[in-house]
């Protein structure tokens, strides 16, 4: 067993008053299975503890909403008991270490996200920004994130609707890949991942556990460095095939009534999963290590933990429905496996080979997670830019429409979007490269229009304008097909919140991220939009 110490807990990514929390709360010195878990659930990609504080902010109720935040992902009303689930996350670290995995499993994630929720994903779309077209790793980050989205997206059978992709020197030291889906699902069917009852069967499905991606939810917290190479196993290994198996079972299983509560194991893999579900149900969780399948030999109770092997869901069943859903699994090929339930301890514990390898109570990961009200300063507007009095007289307009037309945020991206399948299914009414994506409700005469839009340049001039301009094309790319928006959500991608001045992709000042997070809701607030603001969820 590996003695754990203050240096251990900073290189898991632990702060030194964070590790001195852990070891007050325990009232001892974690074990390293505990300290692994701590670092997993602690970490800004999970606990959300730098922006925690602002996300609360949000508008996020309105008739048409039936699930906001604090969710696998939200969900809308759209009439006649349909309903629309949809999320967008990010996979910048992955990607940018591997892009086509890192790529890939960005868009298996989210898919599973949407259709834990019950949900038949309908649509994908995507947002992707490189560093200069110049720099020497854009060209192979470019085509391995594109390969990526449209591999995993086209083998599962899920159209590519809309996206964009921006180029600029900023991101030579970290691109941005941000992966979306719409789900459609009937309103009375809809799945949580809040776990209920004693005693209940804790069920793990789908592929088996290996060593790819443990640490992968820390990695995604961290800073880049000349050892970037090393973290290349934290990077997941995705097989859509798999998921498309995972998808049609847990469909089939969602079609009877022996589902509790379903989670996917994304971020931090079965620590997330099981934490977040005892936690949301105010119970305790038993597991026991030994039973979770397995593709590689001697794993320890630490790598099963915090590994984030794709194509993995986590189910409370009512007690006696285990041998009803084996079978479903069964025949669609998937590990299926008792490995635990749940309890009125209000603690995860954790057995392997008959004996206990760790026990901490899920408030201590959960609400007892931190949550920092980093230091910032108001921006100010930039100042306005000024030219000679002939600086006018010497352009061409000929020449200026030509530089224009050849920048590469500007011209013409069918060359990407046409590597993606976005007819399959047939129910796309509008391809990329139009204002927003639509899909047609299958069987109806109702569709469903999506935008993704970012706005680097001005959110890093000036936050609060920045993020207003964001939120208000979206509406015109929404209002320009038609559609009436009735929802927003948000992806915010920020570099280390502890460095208060820094270029936007590297590491953004707290600053940014509390005037965007302001923005947004100036953006939505009833005074700008009447009585039709879209909800932020």
């Amino acid at each position: 067993m590996v003695e754990v110490s203050e240096k251990i807990a900073i290189e898991h990514g632990l702060k030194k008053e964070e590790y001195k929390k852990i070891c007050d709360l325990l009232k001892r010195t974690p074990n390293i299975t505990e300290l692994g878990i701590f670092s997993a659930m602690w970490n800004e990609h999970c606990s959300y503890k730098s922006s925690r504080l602002h996300l609360k902010k949000l508008h996020t109720k309105g008739e048409q909403v039936i699930q906001g935040p604090g969710e696998n992902a939200g969900v809308v009303d759209i009439e006649d008991d349909d309903a629309i689930v949809f999320k967008i996350e990010s996979h910048n670290h992955p990607s940018f270490i591997e892009p086509y995995q890192g790529a890939a499993t960005g868009v298996g994630g989210i898919m599973r996200d949407v259709f834990t929720m019950g949900a038949r994903p309908i649509a994908n779309l995507n947002s992707i920004h490189f560093g200069s077209p110049d720099h020497e790793k854009t060209r192979n980050l470019l085509r391995g994130v594109v390969k990526g989205i449209g591999g995993y997206g086209n083998c599962i059978g899920v159209p590519t609707i809309a996206g964009q992709t921006c180029f600029d020197e900023s991101y030579n030291g970290n691109i941005l890949v941000n992966a979306m889906t719409l789900g459609l699902v009937n309103k009375n069917k809809i799945f949580y991942s809040k776990a209920a009852g004693i005693n209940k069967p804790v069920i793990y499905v789908g592929s088996k556990t290996g060593r790819d991606g443990i640490h992968g939810a820390s990695m995604a917290s961290a800073i880049f460095d000349d050892k970037i190479e090393e973290k290349k196993p934290t990077v997941q290994v995705g097989d859509p095939f798999t998921e498309k198996l995972l998808l049609e079972a847990c469909l089939e299983l969602m079609a009877g009534k022996s589902i509790i509560s379903i989670q996917d194991m994304g971020a931090a893999g079965l620590t997330s999963s099981s934490i977040e579900m005892a936690s949301k149900g105010n119970l305790g969780i038993e597991i026991d290590l030994t039973k979770v399948p397995c593709r590689e030999e001697n794993m320890s109770p630490y790598e099963i933990m915090l590994s984030e092997s794709q194509e993995r869901m986590l189910i409370v069943l009512e007690e006696g429905k285990e041998n009803e859903a084996k079978k479903i699994f069964d025949k669609w090929n998937l590990d299926f496996a008792v490995i635990g339930k749940t309890t009125d301890s209000k603690n995860i514990e954790l057995f392997f080979k008959n004996e206990k390898v760790a026990e901490i109570p899920i408030d201590f990961l959960a609400e007892n997670a931190p949550m920092y009200d980093r230091k910032w300063t108001k921006a100010k507007l930039p100042r306005e830019s000024t030219f000679p009095k002939d600086y006018f007289k010497s352009l061409k307009l000929k020449d200026c429409l030509q530089k224009i037309l050849i920048d590469p945020n500007i011209t013409d991206k069918e060359w990407i979007w046409n590597q993606y399948d976005h007819t399959v299914m047939g129910d796309t009414i509008q391809k990329p490269g139009g204002d927003a994506g639509v899909v047609r409700v299958h069987g109806s005469n109702k569709a469903v229009a999506a935008s993704v839009d970012s706005s680097a340049t001005y959110c890093h001039a000036h936050p609060l304008t920045g993020g207003k301009q964001v939120v208000c094309e979206s509406w015109r790319n929404m209002i320009s097909v038609g559609a009436k928006p009735i929802a927003i959500t948000n992806c915010l991608n920020f570099g280390n919140p502890e460095k208060e001045k820094n270029w936007f992709t590297i590491g953004v000042s707290p600053n940014i991220i509390d005037a965007s997070f302001k923005a947004l809701i100036d953006s939505l607030d009833y005074k700008l939009f009447k009585d039709n603001a879209p909800a932020s969820i």
